[in-house]
């Protein structure tokens, strides 16, 4: 007689495993890479498991993606459920890999018809799901479809409210679904989504519209002189003067008078900021950016970092300005942090995995008050403060930080008179010294042949494009022998009275030009 004995548990031998591949994609600094996201289904005790170097956020997707797949109507499997996010050696963050999830675990359950299994491969899927199937708009889209496109990725699906984003890049088609049904119904073809196009048409007013302007500025010339210096040559600028004279009304208005973005710098900036979570109107900056941190900033919000390396205010300020306002109230560790972003253009943050660079080419504009209560210098009010106090406000800015700022100036304060006649007298408006900036700036473009200024010219450019005169040269050794410049500071006064050259439509530059560079040099006798 045989004896049959059926075991209560399936052999796994014989159990039925299935597989399913999804295209996705996160960010790493400000560079998107490629992630496929492989879901696995098999028989056995129920679970999820999420493998790939998840963080938290990536780990607590699978209460949002089982509630948002039973919300929008679709069975979850009862199965032990594992999900990879491949290359397993990056560490993966954020809840933008929901959506793959989901739409992995569908089609591993059978939800998704032959011809959507198809078309996965060649379309990747991002997005942040809510409990009920509702998508979510993440940060970080621009970098992935740039990486998608150089992939030859031909679609991704993402939530509407980051379609106009995506769509910035041309050869990547961008669908835009509102929550899981839609986008399982977008494959199995039961709904059409339109593909979002970029409309450059819609940036136009945006490059011409600003809150200030220059012709609200009724007095301070010698300031705005200055200040239209530095713009043409993206040079740095401090300002120091007593409070109410107008430092911080200059600085704001500096925004209008910088040359428009390019196509390619715009980009630059709005992975930046896309990476960083901040708001991007119609898809893509089209201004440049104005940061101002308040002077309790910590150095890691300044220069970027943290446990997973994000982009700080001096890479917020890319292509724009960084105006740090009451200069001596910053801490002087945040202070010093400045010094490899003002001279190299970039900043690298390094951890103990992995090191990250981010690009940090800003123009950086300074205010501070001459002396702790402010009225040194004022026309029509006493100082009380001692030389020794001066002094010592004055030297909580290190002298190697001045002397990467290459315009120094005095903003004097108003007298009564001054303040009561403003109004009659006529000012320049942004538009009008903007004409003369962009001039300055063609001459520099058709110099250099690239994006470079003036303050980015290298030794080797500064000994072709900023030769002197023996009146020149004796006239630089007085100014040199007197502010004790340094060699630096040689360099900076060269680089200003090129662009004061560039300004004044001359191809040499004179004793006229380098005497108002060497003006612009008035803190020099303070560094320490």
């Amino acid at each position: 007689m045989e004896i049959f004995i059926q075991s209560p548990i399936p052999s796994p031998l014989f159990s039925n495993y299935m597989l399913s591949k999804i295209l996705s994609g996160a960010v790493e600094g400000i560079d998107g890479y490629i992630v496929t996201v492989e879901v696995d289904l098999a028989s056995g005790f129920p679970s999820f498991t999420t493998v790939g170097l998840p963080d938290a956020a990536v780990k607590e997707s699978k209460e949002r993606v089982a509630a948002a797949i039973r919300n929008s109507g679709f069975d979850f499997p009862i199965k032990r459920t594992t999900v990879n996010l491949a290359p397993a050696s990056i560490k993966k963050e954020g809840p933008s890999f929901d959506l793959p999830i989901a739409v992995g675990i569908l089609s591993a359950a059978g939800s998704l018809k032959q011809n959507a299994q198809e078309r996965l491969k060649k379309i990747a899927i991002i997005g942040e799901l809510a409990l009920d199937g509702t998508l979510r708009p993440i940060k970080g889209i621009l970098p992935i479809a740039i990486e998608l496109k150089s992939m030859e990725i031909e679609a991704v699906i993402l939530p509407s409210h980051n379609t106009a984003e995506a769509a910035v890049i041309e050869g990547i088609n961008v669908y835009g679904a509102k929550n899981l049904k839609e986008t399982i119904s977008f494959l199995n073809d039961e709904l059409e989504i339109p593909k979002t196009n970029f409309d450059k048409n819609s940036l136009i007013n945006e490059f011409m519209e600003f809150e200030f302007d220059f012709a609200d500025v009724k007095t301070q010339n010698f300031a705005k002189r200055a200040i239209e210096v530095a713009v043409s040559g993206g040079h740095n600028i401090i300002m120091i003067g007593p409070p109410g004279s107008g430092k911080t009304m200059l600085s704001r208005r500096i925004i209008s008078i910088l040359p428009p973005l390019s196509f390619d710098e715009s980009i630059e900036v709005t992975k930046i900021h896309s990476v960083s979570g901040s708001p991007v109107k119609h898809g893509l900056v089209t201004k440049r950016p104005f940061r101002s941190p308040h002077h309790t900033i910590s150095d890691v919000a300044l220069i970027g970092g943290g446990q997973y390396p994000k982009p700080g205010e001096v890479s917020l300020a890319h292509r724009g300005v960084l105006f740090l306002d009451e200069l001596p109230e910053f801490e002087r560790n945040v202070l010093e942090v400045l010094r490899q972003p003002l001279e190299d253009k970039l900043v690298t943050v390094s951890r103990a995995k992995n090191s990250i660079t981010f690009p940090a080419s800003f123009m950086f504009v300074a205010a501070m008050n001459p002396c702790p209560c402010g009225n040194y210098g004022h026309p029509e009010k006493s100082c009380t403060c001692t030389p020794y106090q001066i002094q010592k406000y004055i030297s909580k800015i290190s002298g190697p930080l001045l002397d990467r700022i290459d315009i120094h100036i005095e903003v004097p304060a108003l007298k009564s008179s001054e303040i009561i006649s403003r109004e009659e007298r006529p000012s320049e408006p942004s538009k009008d010294v903007k004409k003369r900036i962009e001039k300055a700036r063609d001459i520099q473009k058709e110099r250099f042949k690239d994006a470079n200024t003036n303050a980015t010219m290298n030794p080797k450019m500064l000994k072709k494009h900023c030769k002197l005169n023996d009146s020149c040269e004796s006239l630089l050794k007085n100014a040199i022998e007197k502010l004790g410049l340094s060699a630096r500071g040689y360099d900076k006064v060269l680089k200003v009275s090129r662009t004061i050259a560039d300004l004044a439509g001359s191809d040499e530059i004179n004793t006229r030009h380098l005497a108002e560079a060497i003006g612009y040099r008035s803190l020099d006798k303070f560094t320490v």
